[in-house]
């Protein structure tokens, strides 16, 4: 049985996919008789980007584009062996980049 903590930490630029996520890793940990801590929501990362409608004259005229980095983390303390191979077994989004530490 291992000791220690799993801790995971999720990005997706869209919210709804990135809880979709969180919840289903939760339940399968809670599932398996493992403790959680979270999914804590982390700061969401906004980037702007400035880019110019006309090339020279109108300098003014410019337009803003945006995206957003929606992130969460979430601790699995005291996991099992069943906890461990549910969640290597368990598939989610393609939208979601998922960082695993043990």
């Amino acid at each position: 049985m291992p000791k220690g903590r799993i801790r995971i930490r999720l990005k997706s630029y869209d919210y709804r996919l990135i809880d979709e996520t969180c919840q289903r890793i939760v339940d399968t940990a809670i599932r398996t008789g493992a403790s959680i801590v979270g999914p804590v929501p982390l700061p969401t990362k906004q980037e702007v980007y400035v880019v110019d409608k006309a090339s020279f004259i109108d300098k003014d005229a410019r337009e803003h584009f945006g995206m957003k980095i929606h992130k969460r983390l979430i601790d699995i303390v005291n996991p099992t062996n069943q906890t461990i191979d549910s969640l290597m077994h368990l598939e989610l989004a393609a939208g979601v980049e998922v960082e695993v530490k043990m």
